[in-house]
């Protein structure tokens, strides 16, 4: 399994952004699919997280709530966050991870995932 990030870039704060995470050779479904970020001096933190598990649900950390919304392109094996309302606190290197589908966002271990190479987001003006 390989991921394949993109679509970060400098932008001014209130504006928006969308990063791309696509699955090479394997079935976006298959796999449970969590973003991440990690700003400088700052541990990682989990933004997001895509499980098909009980019919699917989607899970959001307090700081991006109402501004990020991931979502899933079965067909072209991609997830995307878009991601808007942007502050400088938003900046950060942006990770894709995945998981077989058979566990839960709760479940998600970030030494089991598969990762992306990140891409970084900067909110400046």
């Amino acid at each position: 399994l390989q991921l394949q990030a993109s679509g970060g870039g400098l932008v001014q704060p209130g504006g928006s952004l969308r990063l791309s995470c696509a699955v090479l050779k394997f079935v976006l479904d298959d796999y449970t699919i969590a973003w991440f970020r990690q700003a400088p001096g700052k541990e990682r933190e989990r933004v997001s997280c895509s499980t098909l598990v009980a019919g699917g649900e989607t899970y959001y950390s307090n700081s991006v709530k109402g501004r990020f919304t991931l979502s899933r392109d079965s067909a072209q094996h991609t997830a995307y966050l878009q991601m808007n309302g942007l502050k400088p606190e938003d900046t950060a290197v942006y990770y894709c991870a995945a998981i077989p589908r058979y566990y839960h966002c709760s479940e998600f271990s970030e030494d089991k995932a598969t990762w992306g190479r990140g891409t970084l987001v900067t909110v400046s003006s």
